[in-house]
């Protein structure tokens, strides 16, 4: 089966805010245009990380979306996602093709054109790419790569690449134009006043880019 990559992926935080719940930032992103929805949550009670993502799951399933879920291969599971988004140091990419079978999404996130052919190797879906732009979302984030590396990407894998790190509404076009499949936000749509307008804004300016 073709697995449709999103193109517009807002990654769920509530740790950067706490106005809104996980619940409340799926449900704006996806009425602002977001096709896919990434639960990012690093601390808390497993339990109730799979009833959250129960939630989620169901919303995105209810519009259309597809549902990733960030590291956490279990919660993934255990809430029927459709797939995962794991990290160079998260749990192995291979082990986790193995646990969730061929239909589930995995996505993996690169830093270097090196990583980005790790990932391929392990036959990732998707490559998150970046911090393409510097980032204050991801404390771990690393050095910002730039647009010229996230072209060599593009050149180079042939899988859908994502970007990530510091996309905003006003550089998406930028990003589109160095042939990425999508963007993956964090702050531009979770940190805003209205994550509705904010993701409405990104989806105008991906259409500009493409």
């Amino acid at each position: 089966m073709t697995k449709r990559i999103g193109r517009l992926h807002v990654l769920t935080d509530t740790v950067l805010q706490s106005r809104f719940s996980h619940v409340e930032l799926t449900r704006l992103a996806i009425a602002g245009g977001a096709d896919t929805i990434q639960f990012r949550q690093k601390a808390g009670a497993t339990r109730e990380m799979i009833e959250t993502a129960r939630q989620l799951k169901q919303i995105c399933a209810d519009s259309g979306g597809a549902f990733i879920v960030n590291d956490r291969v279990d919660v993934a599971i255990a809430s029927a996602a459709d797939g995962v988004h794991l990290g160079q140091d998260d749990f192995p990419i291979l082990l986790a093709r193995g646990l969730l079978g061929q239909n589930r999404i995995i996505g993996g996130s690169a830093a270097t054109l090196e990583e980005a052919k790790k990932c391929l190797a392990d036959e990732v879906d998707y490559i998150g790419f970046g911090p393409v732009y510097a980032t204050t979302s991801k404390a771990d984030a690393g050095q910002v790569s730039g647009i010229s590396l996230l072209k060599q990407v593009v050149q180079t894998i042939p899988l859908p690449i994502i970007a990530i790190g510091g996309i905003t509404a006003e550089n998406a076009p930028e990003v589109m134009q160095a042939g990425a499949h999508g963007i993956a936000v964090i702050s531009a749509v979770c940190c805003q006043e209205n994550p509705e307008q904010a993701t409405l804004a990104l989806y105008q300016a991906l259409q500009k880019g493409t």
